[in-house]
């Protein structure tokens, strides 16, 4: 375990003086993210989340890079519209803000802002690991692998609930819902569980009382809502409820939980198994790892933002620590590195506990944080985790048969359509490249 990085420390004790920084110009970090639209609640939480990050650093001197202490500014842009403004955004946070790590959500319309901020050698997050390849050298998902995680819950269910065997799945169409529908769809067949029906929806029309009936024709045991966003697993949920359903559900999130309940019931909510915890969940308490004393930020969150935390809101606030920690070690904001300084010897604390850089065989790239994650399930009326299940022995065990879904539906990386940056910059009147100048690492003034 490495030793707490500053903003853990700040959160425990606030033991840094604050110093004089108004003089210095700040370092800006980039969130572009969806702010609106069906994905705004896996954009604006998390954003929220880093809000409080940002004020902990700032309330105490701010962050130091070569002797020098700056404050730190939040830049958000929202990446809910089209590719074009998405790309535009991320035009304007890189030549005429400046920021240092761009955080995103991933998928959606983010492919040429991608391919931008991978030409101008920007570092960048993101929650989606499906946008990793060799094409974007920059990019890592240090906070979650979505949605290799979710195995975890199938495995839990698969031993907790054995006579639960007759699967139903539905996804969306989107770059969130095909990798966490192959993922479903390999975790399931390796637990020995017969999927009866698979409904696919769009993302902006899916209907969901008509979508649980056709799942519902099958007879399952197991309602799998896989990676919806949020609305729509709220929509699902209820619809199963008042079809009358008693089996078991299983998703990736299930945000605003209380809210289920009271439109549900306690027992009916209790056969839900998902994967992201509270942050005041006893065993996140006794267990060693990354984010240090998640209560903490957990009630501060609550406090600040009531009713709003989700599966995001810690995420981006995770990564942000550990992009902290790389840049005290490095010593420079340089994106080069900073990487050197995250991915060294290749195994790292993690939010969870410790975790290894992975990727080659799915992403081409050993560029996304993968260790443990729980399994988390509604008892008494609040969420809590159940075990911490290994991603990794997982794949290490299954990786081939997921990666055998992941093609089926066309999610490798060699099997996307890379996007014509030169072109989308040309047509706006933009550089199609850069001075070899200016490709150098920027360096803190």
């Amino acid at each position: 375990m490495s030793t707490p990085s500053l903003a853990q420390r700040l959160a425990v004790a606030g033991a840094l003086p604050r110093l004089s920084v108004q003089d210095r110009a700040p370092i800006r970090i980039g969130a572009l993210v969806p702010m609106s639209g069906p994905e705004e609640r896996w954009g604006r939480p998390g954003v929220e989340g880093c809000h409080l990050w940002v004020d902990w650093i700032n309330a105490h001197g701010g962050m130091m890079v070569a002797g020098r202490r700056h404050l730190i500014e939040l830049i958000v842009h929202d990446s809910a519209g089209e590719a074009a403004a998405t790309l535009e955004a991320a035009r304007q946070m890189v030549e005429t803000q400046r920021v240092r790590l761009v955080l995103t959500l991933g998928g959606g319309d983010l492919g040429l802002a991608l391919a931008y901020l991978m030409d101008r050698r920007v570092l960048t997050a993101t929650l989606l690991p499906s946008d990793l390849s060799p094409d974007h050298p920059t990019l890592i998902a240090p906070a979650e692998v979505h949605p290799f995680f979710n195995v975890t819950g199938v495995e839990w269910l698969a031993r907790n609930r054995p006579a639960a065997k007759r699967v139903a799945l539905c996804s969306q169409t989107d770059l969130m819902g095909l990798p966490s529908l192959a993922t479903y769809r390999a975790a399931f067949d390796v637990a020995g569980r017969q999927i009866v029906s698979e409904v696919l929806y769009d993302a902006q029309a899916g209907a969901a009382e008509a979508i649980v009936a056709q799942m519902l024709e099958a007879r399952p045991d197991v309602l799998c809502w896989c990676s919806s966003a949020p609305p729509m697993i709220e929509k699902l949920t209820v619809a199963a409820f008042e079809a009358g359903f008693r089996g078991e559900i299983i998703a990736c999130t299930c945000d605003n939980y209380p809210e289920l309940i009271a439109c549900t019931s306690v027992a009916f909510m209790e056969r839900f198994t998902f994967q992201f915890p509270d942050f005041d969940d006893p065993r996140l308490a006794e267990t060693a790892f990354f984010f240090h004393r998640p209560k903490a930020f957990f009630d501060s969150y609550n406090a600040r933002f009531p009713g709003h935390w989700s599966a995001v809101s810690w995420e981006y606030a995770s990564i942000l620590d550990l992009w902290h920690e790389a840049v005290e070690m490095a010593d420079s904001l340089g994106t080069g590195l900073v990487l050197a300084a995250l991915k060294r010897g290749r195994r790292m604390p993690h939010v969870f506990g410790l975790a290894n850089w992975w990727g080659m065989e799915v992403y081409g790239i050993d560029n996304a944080l993968v260790g443990d994650w729980p399994v988390v399930a509604i008892r008494d009326g609040k969420a809590r985790i159940q075990e911490f299940g290994s991603v990794l022995d997982w794949l290490d065990a299954h990786g081939g048969r997921l990666v055998d879904e992941l093609g089926a539906l066309g999610q490798l990386w060699h099997q996307r359509v890379k996007p014509d940056l030169a072109r989308a910059l040309a047509e706006d009147g933009g550089e199609t490249g850069m001075k070899d100048e200016e490709r150098g690492e920027r360096r803190e003034e």
